[in-house]
């Protein structure tokens, strides 16, 4: 955001936050709703200052919720700015620029904003069956027909529901152009077969990774363990060489010093230990138990109207393909 817009919230902050009882226009809320909207209105600049847009937003819109005020709008549409959400931000100045009227204090702005997310916005106009449900990034557009969407510049990502039935498709949109998708919805038909179960036994190796990289986790702690245990034992040696000097030859300030660093070191060295083992544990386990997966998994079931053939092995049990 650029210096200029920082002061603007910044103003618009300072105005609103001295003046809670503007909330009342023009829905004459009562005092009690006027407050709950003010400590909304409050949060919402605090979560604004803190960079917690998404926060910010949800603070702003319940304030406005429970007092419109056009004022709130101009915050709404920065915190959505900020989100880089420039179809939204650019929908909610608009509406600021219309319900605030000529006089409104941050008019300018609000006109400079306007016109610079219009070169970040396109539209997408989406043809499908009528009452078909459109998302834009998720978030519900409404049900066809539609007027063409305004969206963000860039790849956008557009999902109907009919029916049923859901379609993703993306749309590319560029700045002040219109991109058409056609998307042709079909009802999801039950299903009246039951499927059959299948076996798929895991790619050879996959199942042993896991427990391979807690054997280099294992690995990495005891060797941090063994560091950390000799610059201990080294440190020890010091405080014990600095203690033996002759009366007047330590300092206070030297024997706190190496005191403070071995108990440290020996913290550490205790911790990743104790680390080394519960990872060594683990992947002790998940090696024992990936194993035995792998030698003891059970056969699946036979589809149906197969026969098992008398006095020898099930063809499943040996890894046979039924015919």
């Amino acid at each position: 955001m650029t210096t200029a817009r920082w002061a603007a919230v910044a103003l618009l902050a300072s105005s609103l936050v001295t003046s809670a009882p503007a909330f009342a226009q023009p829905a004459k809320p009562t005092p009690e709703a006027t407050r709950d909207a003010g400590k909304h209105f409050h949060r919402g600049v605090a979560l604004f200052n803190e960079a917690d847009y998404a926060g910010a937003l949800a603070e702003f819109k319940k304030a406005y919720d429970i007092a419109p005020n056009p004022a709130v709008l101009y915050n709404i549409g920065q915190t959505h700015f900020q989100l880089r959400s420039y179809a939204a931000a650019l929908q909610v100045f608009e509406r600021y620029l219309a319900e605030a009227g000529a006089s409104a204090e941050h008019r300018a702005e609000a006109e400079a904003n306007v016109e610079t997310l219009r070169s970040r916005v396109g539209k997408i106009d989406v043809i499908a069956a009528d009452g078909t449900e459109v998302t834009i990034d998720d978030e519900v557009a409404g049900k066809t027909p539609l007027p063409p969407i305004q969206a963000a510049v860039g790849r956008r990502k557009v999902t109907v529901f009919k029916d049923g039935s859901q379609q993703v498709r993306f749309a590319e949109v560029s700045a002040g152009e219109t991109v058409r998708l056609e998307i042709k919805t079909a009802a999801v038909e039950p299903s009246t077969t039951r499927p059959e179960p299948s076996y798929a036994p895991p790619a050879d190796g996959s199942s042993s990774v896991v427990p391979t990289a807690l054997w280099i986790g294992t690995g990495v702690l005891v060797a941090g363990a063994v560091t950390t245990g000799i610059l201990a034992l080294g440190a020890s040696s010091e405080l014990s060489d600095e203690r033996a000097k002759p009366a007047g030859g330590a300092t206070r300030s030297s024997l706190d010093d190496l005191e403070s660093k071995t108990a440290t070191l020996a913290l550490v060295t205790d911790i990743l230990a104790g680390a080394a083992v519960v990872t060594g544990g683990i992947a002790l386990y998940m090696t024992l138990t990936s194993k035995s997966s792998r030698t003891g998994a059970l056969p699946p079931a036979h589809p149906a109207g197969a026969r098992r053939s008398r006095g020898r092995e099930s063809p499943h049990a040996r890894g046979e393909v039924l015919r």
